[in-house]
């Protein structure tokens, strides 16, 4: 799949990762042989070290306390997920391996090794990379940003498919936005029995908010410049999970 476009800017590996984690709202935690899940119980510093609070009685709590000093024997598990509803929406997964050290009332996560796993397979990260990385700018409004385009733009959404190679709408059903990152915006083409992913890229850069709101502007409107696609008669259906 494809777009009309010639300019195909993405985050980098170490931005993904450091977004996804900055997105996240819970986490998994596996230590000493047994598996936890956080729910709105971490924080993140700059440098993506994560911070992360337990109840007393907790065994990670235990485990980490009694776990020899800097030896990994934790994993951290971070999903990002589509917040619009739509096939197979977990988009990437992040894993932090390392050791957790008891600081004052919660436990600080030293991570040893990064690896951020998208369908195009998984990557380590390099740790100095990570830390130096930034989240993309975008990252924690994204679910408010693509919820809102496509409960409250359809028509906007569906217009942005003009911009679509013809072969790649090719028996749509349905066209929801996937993803959108200060590089571009993704938008997920489902089919009776399969789907695909097109990103369309913007012309520069968006920093904030605002900027995006111009870079959609300026994408609808070539949009609506364009030759409406004929393969592009897919039937409205309800949203699936």
């Amino acid at each position: 799949m494809g777009d009309s476009h010639s300019w195909t800017a993405v985050p980098g590996t170490a931005e993904r990762a450091r977004s996804v984690l900055a997105a996240a709202w819970s986490c998994a935690v596996t230590a000493d042989g047994g598996r936890e899940e956080f729910v709105g119980a971490h924080t993140v510093d700059e440098d993506g070290r994560v911070h992360l609070r337990v109840p007393e009685d907790s065994s990670l709590r235990t485990a980490a306390i009694c776990a020899p000093r800097g030896e990994p024997s934790a994993v951290l598990e971070f999903a990002d997920v589509a917040p619009v509803p739509v096939r197979h929406r977990v988009r990437a997964r992040l894993w932090l391996a390392g050791w957790f050290a008891p600081e004052d009332d919660h436990l600080a996560f030293h991570a040893t090794r990064v690896v951020l796993r998208d369908p195009s397979g998984a990557a380590v990260v390099a740790l100095d990379e990570f830390a130096a990385a930034a989240p993309d700018p975008l990252a924690t409004a994204e679910a408010q940003l693509l919820t809102h385009l496509a409960d409250a733009h359809p028509d906007a959404v569906e217009r942005l498919t003009r911009l679509v190679r013809h072969d790649s709408l090719h028996g749509a059903v349905r066209v929801q936005p996937l993803a959108v990152d200060r590089h571009g915006l993704t938008l997920r083409i489902e089919r009776v029995r399969a789907h695909g992913d097109v990103r369309l890229p913007f012309h520069a850069p968006a920093d904030d908010v605002g900027q995006l709101t111009e870079r959609m502007h300026v994408l609808l409107t070539q949009a609506s410049a364009a030759a409406c696609p004929g393969a592009l008669q897919w039937q409205r259906t309800d949203r699936d999970g």
